[in-house]
Formats: C-alpha cells, structure tokens, sequence
C-alpha cells in the first residue's frame, strides 16, 4: 500500500488571512509597521515620490525604534519616460530616512511585504506606487508562509 499521506500539511496558516483592497489596503499595512519590531521587507517593482513621501514618516519611526527596513524594487533604468525620476526620487527620500534599497535587473514585478517574520502581505497592488487602479492584497500571519516566501525570494 502507498503512504500518500505520508507528509501532510497543517493548512490553518492558509486560513488565518483576509483580503484588503487599494481603499483598506494602506490603513492596515500601516498599523503593521507600526507595530514591527524586528524587520520589513518590501518588494515593489515600482517607486513613485508622492508613495515613498506617504510612507516615509511610518518607516522611519520604526528605524528609530531599530526596525530593519529593506527594500527590494527594479532598477530605476530599466523604467521608461517619467518612471526613471519617479524612481530615483523616491528611492532618494527611502534612503535618506535610513531605508536598505536594493535595486534589481531581472525586472521583478512581485509585489509582498514581511513584517517580522510572521505577516506576509502578497497581491497585486505595487506598494510604493500604486495610484488609481484596482488591486487585491492578502494578509496573511503565518510564520510558516512568511519562512516559505523568504525561501522563494532567495532561489530566484
């Protein structure tokens, strides 16, 4: 006989999630930098000046507070018209507060935070962008998910 269920899979991290819009999305996901204590990781492939202005104020705080900040986007060059400034200006406010920018050159286009090693945030909205379009993002607080992304994100 075969032991198809030889390895089975707690699915409980999968339901402690809900879904925010591009309306509830920034409300929450400030409430989760203000209360991170250890690291946030954000992976958005664009950067405009009036996002990174909104969120600058919350991220420094929590680098007061010795909260590591990281973020991971496109190289702003690989951008084209307007999107290079955008870009360039936005990263420059991130970094001046303290922000850890990583610019990428395989034109990433993940969209995903992590909080602590236990809230993971993942959809369709570009965090650090994002302005007038529909999008979807799901919170998830899972240490098991958050360890899962971190692991895809470092094999690719």
């Amino acid at each position: 006989m075969f032991n198809i269920f030889k390895k089975m899979i707690d699915p409980s991290p999968l339901l402690s999630s809900e879904l925010f819009d591009e309306h509830s999305f920034y409300k929450e996901f400030s409430k989760d930098i203000r209360v991170a204590h250890k690291n946030i990781l954000i992976e958005s492939p664009y950067i405009t000046l009036r996002r990174a202005n909104e969120i600058a104020p919350l991220l420094s705080k929590a680098i007061i507070r010795g909260v590591l900040v990281s973020i991971n986007t496109r190289n702003p060059y690989h951008h084209d018209g307007i999107l290079v400034s955008e870009s360039l200006k936005g990263i420059e406010v991130l970094r001046n507060i303290g922000v850890k920018i990583a610019t990428c050159n395989d034109m990433r286009h993940r969209k995903l935070a992590m909080i602590d090693g236990y809230i993971l945030w993942e959809g369709s909205l570009n965090l650090l962008s994002q302005n007038g379009s529909k999008e979807i993002m799901r919170r998830t607080v899972s240490r098991d998910m958050c360890l899962q992304m971190e692991r895809f994100i470092k094999s690719r």
